[in-house]
């Protein structure tokens, strides 16, 4: 019997160690994901493009498919990849993220371009000739779990940095927390804002009050609005996370020249708003600036991406 009660002991001391490590996880998962939340609302905002086009009962399946390719990405390919980086290679981080930050700003002014000098996608002209939006909706996915892939490596990167576990299957279980967090986060975001029309629809149809039915008609209104703003906001968080990765990256490579020059205009600029107002101008001018700088490497981008590397893979695809 006291063999008995001594096991029941070390269990429930087990246990008790077991449940303080689960506390550490999410304090730590937290505290990490709070760090990420400027690249989080990136994320929320450059989703819900790709689902533009589409037949309302395609959105929240091309949405799930997108957050199941987003935790494929985060748990699957970058949480182990992170971890063996910080651990045996963190040289190699900073470059990795630059091209990652590189294809952000390539994307971003890419987008930019078309809409100044309009040109169409073969790929998509055929799609649509052939009434094909299967592949087209394929074609949307693949591009937005691409993305995704950039601004997950960017969301598990900086969680990695906030993370001050004692041993690497803390740091693993923090990582992964913050991954699935995160994307139910985005995702649940964006699936909200893209069936808003379909709720104004139904309260406009269905409300018992005035109000209420006043109130869905305003949204089903407002919506179109809402989702070209969204669209904007995405490319310019693209253009803004892109170009702030690939300039800090720089600094940290050694050449800072350009990162401190932003940070002292910035300064600057700051010092002028009025009381109250000087770090949100101060941000506001930074980002700003990183932006224009990100869709400039962007643009410098265009070609090299166009008439060198796709044409290299699409070469090599085809032997």
């Amino acid at each position: 019997m006291s063999g008995l009660l001594a096991l029941l002991d070390d269990v429930a001391g087990i246990a008790k160690v077991a449940a303080a490590s689960v506390d550490d996880v999410v304090a730590a998962a937290g505290k990490a994901g709070a760090k990420t939340a400027g690249v989080i609302i990136d994320d929320a905002a450059v989703t819900p493009k790709y689902v533009q086009g589409f037949a309302p009962a395609r959105e929240l399946p091309i949405i799930w498919r997108i957050a199941r390719g987003s935790v494929f990405n985060k748990i699957i390919l970058l949480l182990p990849v992170a971890l063996l980086l910080a651990n045996f290679a963190p040289w190699l981080i900073t470059p990795l993220l630059m091209l990652g930050g590189s294809y952000l700003c390539f994307e971003g002014a890419e987008k930019i371009f078309h809409v100044l000098f309009p040109h169409g996608s073969h790929v998509i002209e055929e799609d649509m000739k052939n009434r094909d939006p299967g592949h087209l909706e394929e074609q949307k996915v693949k591009g937005a779990i691409k993305t995704d892939f950039i601004l997950s490596a960017e969301i598990m990167t900086i969680a990695l940095a906030a993370i001050e576990a004692p041993n690497l299957w803390m740091q693993a279980a923090t990582l992964a927390v913050v991954g699935i967090g995160v994307t139910v986060a985005v995702y649940g975001s964006v699936a909200l804002i893209v069936k808003m029309d379909d709720v104004g629809l139904f309260l406009a149809n269905n409300a018992p009050t005035p109000v209420g039915r006043g109130m869905g008609r305003g949204l089903v209104k407002a919506m179109p609005g809402v989702m070209k703003t969204l669209s904007i906001v995405g490319t310019a968080a693209m253009l803004w996370v892109g170009g702030s990765i690939v300039i800090h990256g720089m600094e940290v490579l050694g050449f800072g020249w350009l990162q401190h020059q932003i940070y002292d205009l910035a300064k600057v600029i700051a010092y002028s708003a009025p009381e109250g107002w000087t770090a949100a101008v101060k941000w506001l001018s930074k980002a700003t600036m990183d932006g224009v700088l990100g869709l400039a490497w962007g643009l410098v981008l265009i070609p090299v991406a166009t008439r060198i590397i796709s044409p290299l893979l699409n070469k090599k695809a085809i032997h």
